[in-house]
């Protein structure tokens, strides 16, 4: 008994310092928190007729919900006996990471190698990174989960990308997942999926992503009491 309530103890308290090692203060990052990703994606679709939202595959190990701008990674498949010092970009990343970023890690022709596990998750939780997106694999998923740590990934799988890929670079514009990202583009992702919003658009994408939330949570309450859904998208203009 006692070593159960020390487990969960430790986790909550993981919890806690991730939380507090999330940075406040920016009303244009916590907006991005706060709106759906469906309107997100819906929101730049809108305003440029842009595809913004990752492939179906892209799926959390756990219910998440985070925002953050974009650190990139990208991994080069490549046979070599060269061991870890090949990837030691892949943690440098990590180390040199603002709290609240996103991890973006892109494998060519991943979905057989596992991006980052626990080890790498941990370090990302208490540098205080947001969360992670893995365009490939990932491993050790009882301790990630464990960690309560948000990551996106297209898969589940045992391996290691050690003497596998090589570490192309960092903050360079990579394609995950079929989206183009850039360092510093805002990363959405909640359940529904995740979404890129081009830094320099995010301020008028937000505010649509915002009326879009708007209007669809007002439209529950009528739907509730008149029972049609015909009358709600007539009334609000929103499917």
């Amino acid at each position: 008994m006692k070593r159960i309530l020390l487990v969960a103890g430790m986790v909550v308290l993981g919890a806690a310092l991730w939380l507090m090692a999330q940075p406040a203060g920016d009303p244009l990052m916590q907006g991005f928190r706060e709106v759906e990703v469906a309107s997100v994606a819906d929101a730049m679709e809108q305003l440029y007729g842009q595809r913004a939202y990752m492939s179906h595959e892209m799926r959390p190990l756990s219910a998440a919900k985070f925002a953050g701008p974009a650190v990139t990674v990208l991994m080069k498949k490549e046979e070599h006996k060269e061991g870890s010092a090949a990837s030691a970009g892949m943690l440098d990343a990590i180390d040199a990471a603002n709290p609240g970023a996103v991890y973006v890690m892109v494998l060519e022709d991943g979905g057989d190698y596992a991006g980052i596990g626990g080890l790498m998750a941990t370090a990302m939780k208490y540098r205080g990174l947001a969360g992670a997106i893995i365009d490939g694999s990932v491993r050790d998923t009882p301790q990630i989960r464990k960690l309560q740590f948000p990551v996106f990934s297209r898969g589940v799988v045992p391996s290691t990308t050690i003497n596998h890929y090589r570490f192309a670079g960092t903050n360079v514009p990579v394609t995950c997942a079929g989206v183009r990202v850039n360092a510093g583009d805002i990363i959405v992702a909640d359940e529904d999926g995740v979404a890129v919003v081009p830094r320099a658009r995010a301020t008028d994408v937000l505010k649509k992503a915002q009326d879009l939330d708007n209007t669809e949570h007002s439209m529950l309450p009528f739907i509730e009491k008149f029972r049609s859904i015909k009358e709600a998208v007539a009334k609000f203009g929103r499917i």
